[in-house]
C-alpha cells in the first residue's frame, strides 16, 4: 500500500508520489502578527501527520514551511496591512512583532509535538526570490505594471483559472477583500498584485526594478516553495479557507514559471468551530494553546482531540471533548506502562487504515478495540507502533500525584460529617474538594476520592 490523500484539484484521492529519492512537501505556514489559534494548528498538525506516515513506511521527507513575516491586506483595513496595524497597536517594531510571533508559534508546535519542518523560509529574507519570480511573469506577458506602478498577474492569461476552487474569472465579483481598491488601474478586476507600489507606506519597504513596495500575499509562496523544493511539489498542504484566492493564485503563478503543473496533490484542512461557532475576535471565542495548557489539560489532549475527526470534515471543538480526551491520554498511558511489551514492530492493521487518506478517526477506534481486548499480549506493541504516527507521547510515565496537606484535611472533615450525618457540611466540602482537582464518589464502603 502507499498513501492516498484528497486532492483537491481533481476531487479524488491519488497516490502520493514516493517514487523519487524524497517526497517534497510544502506547506503554508503562519503570518506572524498574533498567536496561532487552535484552528491554525490543526492545519499544522495535518503536515505533521502526512510526513510521519510517509517517514514510518521508510520515504524521506523535505517538508519546507514558509513564514510570512510582511504582512498582507487585512479584511477589516483596506489601507493597512496585518502587520502594522499589530505594530501599531504594541507600539513596537513590525519585525519585532514578527519574530515576537514566530518564536510563539514554534513553541505551540513543540508542544503539540510536531515534528520541526526542514526548513522555515521568511518572506523578509525572500523579497529577491519575489522580484525574479515578477520579472520572469512581465516577461512571459503573464504580468504587467498598472497605472498605479503596482505589478498586477493578468487572470484571464491562465486557461485554467479556477480549477481548484471551481470559481470562473467571469462570475468573480470586484473587490475582494485580500486586496486593494484599485481604482480602475487593473486590465480586469481578478487580476491580481504581485508587488505592490510604497505610496505614502514608509515602514516595511523594499526597493526594486519597478519602485520602493511590497509583495503581494500570493507570490510569496510561489517564490519560496520553486526555490526550495524544486519546479514539481508533490504535496501542498493549507487551510480550506487557502483554497481560494491564496492557492489558485499561487499555482497560476507557478504553472506559468515551470510551464507545467507545478504541485502533483493539493491537500486541504477544514474548518474548526468551537462550540458551535466560527472563531473570532468579534465572537470572543478565540482559543490558543495556552488557555488550554491553563486549565491543567496536557498539551497533547488537543492532539488526541484532533486526530478524532477527519482533517477535511469541519469539526466542533468543545472544552468537554478537550477534558475527554485528555482522561483518555492519561489512561492509555498508564495502562501502556503496565501492559508487556516486546519489540516494536509494524501493524498491518493500522497502516491500511492511516494510508487510506489518513482515517485517524478509525485508528482511534482500532485502539479502543485492542486496549478491551485482554487476551491481545502485544497491545503496549501495537499502541506505541501507532503512536509514531499519532505523535501522543504514549510511552510518557504520568507523574505520581499525591494528596496536599489541604486535601487530606478537607477528606477527613468531610468523612466526620458524613458520620455524623451533617450533610449540608459534606456537600459543601464535596466541591472544596472537586475544586481542588479530585473526583470524589460516596460508596457503602465510604467515600472514595480520584484525580479529575
Amino acid at each position: 500500500m502507499s498513501l492516498r490523500l484528497y486532492d483537491t484539484l481533481s476531487r479524488t484521492p491519488q497516490n502520493v508520489n514516493t517514487g523519487n529519492q524524497s517526497v517534497k512537501i510544502y506547506c503554508c505556514g503562519p503570518t506572524v502578527y498574533r498567536d496561532a489559534h487552535v484552528g491554525n494548528l490543526r492545519t499544522f498538525l495535518l503536515a505533521d501527520l502526512v510526513r510521519r506516515v510517509l517517514e514510518l513506511t521508510g520515504n524521506k521527507v523535505e517538508l519546507v514551511q514558509n513564514i510570512t513575516d510582511v504582512g498582507h491586506m487585512s479584511e477589516d483595513f483596506q489601507e493597512q496591512d496585518k502587520m502594522l496595524l499589530q505594530a501599531s497597536q504594541e507600539k513596537t517594531d513590525p519585525f519585532l512583532i514578527a519574530r515576537k510571533y514566530e518564536e510563539k508559534f514554534h513553541r505551540d508546535l513543540s508542544r503539540l509535538n510536531v515534528i520541526p519542518a526542514d526548513m522555515y523560509p521568511r518572506a523578509s529574507e525572500s523579497i529577491t526570490l519575489m522580484h525574479e519570480i515578477i520579472s520572469k511573469l512581465l516577461a512571459s506577458n503573464n504580468a504587467y505594471v498598472g497605472t498605479d506602478n503596482c505589478v498586477y498577474f493578468d487572470s484571464q492569461s491562465f486557461d485554467s483559472y479556477g480549477a481548484i476552487s471551481g470559481n470562473r474569472l467571469e462570475s468573480l465579483k470586484p473587490g475582494h477583500r485580500y486586496e486593494f481598491v484599485e481604482q480602475g488601474a487593473k486590465k480586469f478586476h481578478a487580476d491580481w498584485a504581485l508587488w505592490k507600489s510604497a505610496g505614502n507606506r514608509q515602514e516595511m519597504i523594499w526597493d526594486s526594478p519597478w519602485g520602493p513596495g511590497f509583495p503581494g500575499w500570493h507570490i510569496e509562496c510561489s517564490a519560496m516553495s520553486l526555490h526550495y523544493l524544486g519546479e514539481r511539489i508533490d504535496v501542498h498542504i493549507g487551510g480550506i479557507d487557502l483554497r481560494f484566492p491564496h492557492h489558485e493564485n499561487e499555482r497560476a503563478q507557478s504553472n506559468v514559471i515551470v510551464s507545467k503543473e507545478s504541485v502533483a496533490l493539493w491537500l486541504h484542512g477544514e474548518h474548526l468551530l468551537f462550540e458551535g461557532r466560527k472563531m473570532s475576535k468579534s465572537s470572543h471565542n478565540v482559543v490558543l494553546l495556552e488557555d488550554v495548557i491553563a486549565r491543567g489539560f496536557d498539551p497533547l489532549a488537543l492532539r488526541l482531540c484532533f486526530l478524532e475527526n477527519r482533517y477535511r470534515s469541519q469539526m466542533d471543538l468543545t472544552w468537554a471533548a478537550i477534558e475527554a480526551a485528555n482522561t483518555t491520554l492519561t489512561r492509555w498511558r498508564n495502562k501502556i506502562a503496565q501492559w508487556n511489551k516486546s519489540e516494536i514492530t509494524s501493524d498491518e492493521e493500522f497502516l491500511r487504515i492511516i494510508e487510506n487518506d489518513l482515517d485517524t478517526p478509525k485508528v482511534i477506534q482500532y485502539l479502543r478495540a485492542i486496549e478491551k481486548d485482554e487476551s491481545n499480549s502485544d497491545r503496549a506493541t501495537i499502541f506505541l507502533y501507532a503512536d509514531k504516527v499519532l505523535g501522543l507521547n504514549l510511552d510518557k510515565q504520568e507523574a505520581e500525584k499525591t494528596l496536599s496537606q489541604s486535601q487530606s484535611d478537607l477528606l477527613q472533615q468531610r468523612d466526620l460529617a458524613r458520620n455524623e450525618k451533617r450533610w449540608s457540611d459534606s456537600d459543601e466540602l464535596r466541591k472544596q474538594l472537586e475544586a481542588s482537582g479530585l473526583t470524589i464518589s460516596d460508596t457503602s464502603d465510604g467515600q472514595k476520592w480520584s484525580w479529575n
